[in-house]
């Protein structure tokens, strides 16, 4: 399945979400990417900032396999 963002006039709207409603939801599925964007976009900048500070702890690739090997 493909997600397609589009961006529709007021005027014609309503007759879209009609046009849309006729498709079943396998076919389908109205979903909000503006919040999710936007709580991904936040989450990202707070990381960067924490990159950017100095405050970031990074591991190694191994480390990180013992830590997943740990929680499996």
């Amino acid at each position: 399945m493909r997600t397609l963002q589009l961006r529709i006039n007021d005027k014609v709207y309503d007759r879209f979400l009609w046009l849309l409603s006729k498709f079943n939801k396998e076919e389908i599925e109205i979903v909000n990417e503006n919040q999710d964007f936007v709580s991904t976009q936040s989450y990202l900048q707070k990381e960067l900032e924490e990159i950017e500070s100095g405050k970031a702890k990074f591991i190694s690739q191994t480390e990180f396999e013992d830590r997943l090997n740990e929680v499996i």
